[in-house]
């Protein structure tokens, strides 16, 4: 089936949500695989970050021009698009709202369709994937609402494609899902509610890892999610904050380790949440004791308020604060990935957005959005 004939029916719910299907239909007909299942002969990227809240209509469109010029083929979104639980300094500096400031119902109203315009759009017909962050499910916001606004996102022809390929009967775009690509099977995992996994996502993602151990065009698992696997450097933000974020993340963190070991699969894991920049984030003393250290990569970076780094981060390969920017992960002939952390500056940010922001604003996003700054 055709890309066209799939994007038909997403573009009408798109409408009927008030959303315009501009940026959409760009990307549905934008970058994609030829040869999902094949690795390839020479090596390629991609790039990802996540959590764009507070600042991240100025950031975004900054980290969209440093994607592209990557070479990137896609950009993955981990999570929390806009603040929701009170407007975002971004959109109250938006001058339409300046002499009016919007009250919160306008703002609720407004919050998913301004990151489709202003943090979607400026990507142009490159790929974008999302997963979602905690505050997507924040002030009530449930799975019907999200699937309602991103929906288009999470059906993809290359998503509905590889969903029905697992099920034929699995007619409905999911919030967590996979695609395969090059030889690698990228996963975005939803721990973005109280739920966090729940047993539904552990199931599907343990059936996931069993085939792709069993396939030999799969060199390389790379999981993407907001909330980092618990007992990581970064635990006193992330699945350890419930019972059953630990319980779900440590299944899941077996099931990875198991593809690793036994499925002599490359696995990769990478998350948001905490806003800063954190390369090995597992060399901790519980997973060194329980079964292994599996690498893995804090991205929190795309615009939200920045955070201090926890006292264990000395244990980190690498851990930056007070810095925005994007991961690129070069992917090998082989299936081996080596990640790099491109840091997007103020003189990154694109002339409209300045224009339309004013430069002092812009200036405010990167010298004071951070509950991290220096005595």
């Amino acid at each position: 089936m055709k890309w066209q004939n799939l994007l038909a029916p997403i573009l009408l719910m798109l409408a009927f949500s008030g959303v315009s299907p501009a940026a959409l239909s760009a990307q549905v007909s934008g970058n994609t695989s030829s040869s999902a299942g094949k690795p390839a002969t020479t090596p390629w990227k991609f790039a990802v970050s996540g959590d764009s809240r507070n600042c991240g209509d100025v950031v975004m469109p900054a980290i969209a021009a440093g994607v592209k010029q990557s070479r990137a083929l896609f950009y993955w979104h981990l999570g929390d698009f806009r603040k929701i639980s009170g407007v975002d300094e971004d959109i109250a500096h938006q001058p339409e709202h300046l002499a009016k400031p919007l009250t919160m119902p306008e703002y609720e109203e407004i919050s998913w369709k301004d990151f489709i315009t202003s943090q979607i759009k400026p990507f142009g017909n490159l790929r974008v994937y999302l997963a979602r962050g905690n505050h997507e499910t924040t002030q009530g916001k449930t799975d019907a609402e999200y699937l309602a606004a991103f929906g288009g996102w999470l059906d993809l022809p290359n998503l509905r494609t590889q969903r029905l390929r697992d099920d034929p009967n699995d007619l409905r775009p999911h919030i967590y899902y996979h695609w395969i690509q090059n030889g690698v099977d990228f996963i975005t995992l939803d721990n973005g509610s109280e739920n966090q996994f729940g047993a539904g996502q552990v199931a599907w993602l343990g059936k996931t890892l069993s085939a792709d151990s069993a396939n030999r065009k799969i060199h390389t698992i790379v999981v993407g999610m907001h909330e980092a696997l618990p007992e990581s450097i970064s635990k006193e933000h992330s699945m350890n904050q419930s019972e059953g974020g630990i319980e779900s993340g440590e299944r899941a963190y077996a099931d990875l380790l198991k593809a690793q070991n036994e499925g002599h699969k490359h696995v990769y894991v990478l998350a948001s949440h905490s806003h800063y920049f954190m390369d090995g984030i597992f060399n901790t003393d519980y997973w060194r004791t329980h079964g292994g250290i599996l690498p893995g990569w804090i991205i929190g970076t795309a615009g939200a308020v920045r955070y201090a780094l926890p006292p264990e981060a000395t244990a980190a390969r690498a851990a930056k604060t007070n810095v925005y920017g994007f991961l690129v992960g070069t992917v090998s002939p082989h299936g081996e990935i080596q990640f790099d952390f491109h840091e997007v500056n103020e003189a990154d940010v694109p002339s409209t957005v300045v224009n339309r922001y004013a430069p002092e604003f812009v200036h405010w996003c990167f010298a004071e959005n951070s509950e991290a700054k220096p005595h």
